[in-house]
């Protein structure tokens, strides 16, 4: 692979509060996926962060998920496939709405969080996430963890898939990311990170915790905005990559 997508997660917070992710991300990502007011973000929030992706010129995705505020949107909650379809058109056209407003499209939606995990394990629910992007826009491009159900019901429904690996997560020996609340989840070392990116973009494989390889077939690789160490993890993986002759593109320019 010679060149490959790098998303981030913004707009993580409320009005003035901003939850660590800093606006010079936006200069190495080449993908950004807006929180939609469920588990973070707010109009202002949002407003904001589409202009500034516009300012940068970095293509823009919706990041619906659960209405858990309190969590984080990251606590699974039980809810049905009909309530997923409907949490995700709500707040899909809540970003449209800004994208619109400032004569921009946007390029894809990346579930976060819960839902994310939720539908890379549930065939129910990654159809209705599927179906609620096909209802909206069938041009929109899913994200989604790479072999996964939510790729599948994407694919099945007719919309463009980009497959999607972490920067800053560990994976198991199934190629599921490791849980949060496991020890060794995040990856904190800028070098190891950078590594597990160069060997996904070029061999389309990831070194699991239990130390066997994992077939990953990846079109984009997320950095999350909010961690500790996201702004120095996006340029040391910018670097890595273009030494190793890999480019950044926006994925939307990638696939057809």
């Amino acid at each position: 692979m010679d060149q490959i997508d790098m998303n981030c997660d913004y707009g993580e917070g409320f009005g003035v509060y901003r939850s660590g992710e800093s606006p010079d991300l936006l200069n190495y990502v080449t993908s950004v996926n807006i929180a939609c007011g469920f588990h973070a973000g707010d109009p202002r929030v949002m407003r904001q962060a589409v202009t500034l992706a516009k300012e940068k010129g970095v293509a823009i995705g919706a990041h619906p998920g659960l209405p858990d505020l309190a969590g984080f949107g990251r606590r699974e909650m039980k809810i049905s496939a009909q309530e997923v379809q409907e949490l995700m058109i709500y707040q899909i056209g809540a970003l449209d709405g800004f994208c619109r407003s400032e004569g921009i499209s946007m390029q894809h939606v990346k579930p976060h969080g819960a839902l994310y995990n939720m539908a890379a394990r549930n065939a129910q629910l990654a159809e209705a996430i599927a179906r609620a992007i096909y209802l909206v826009n069938d041009q929109l491009i899913l994200f989604g963890l790479a072999g996964s159900e939510l790729i599948h019901a994407g694919q099945q429904i007719g919309l463009r898939t980009a497959s999607e690996a972490f920067a800053d997560r560990t994976y198991q020996m199934d190629g599921s990311l490791t849980p949060r609340n496991q020890k060794d989840a995040l990856i904190h070392e800028v070098e190891i990170a950078a590594n597990q990116v160069l060997k996904i973009a070029k061999e389309g494989r990831v070194l699991s915790l239990q130390g066997t390889e994992v077939v990953l077939d990846a079109q984009t690789i997320c950095i999350h905005g909010d961690g500790p160490h996201a702004l120095e993890f996006a340029a040391a993986i910018q670097q890595k990559l273009k030494l190793a002759g890999i480019s950044l593109a926006p994925v939307g320019q990638m696939i057809s």
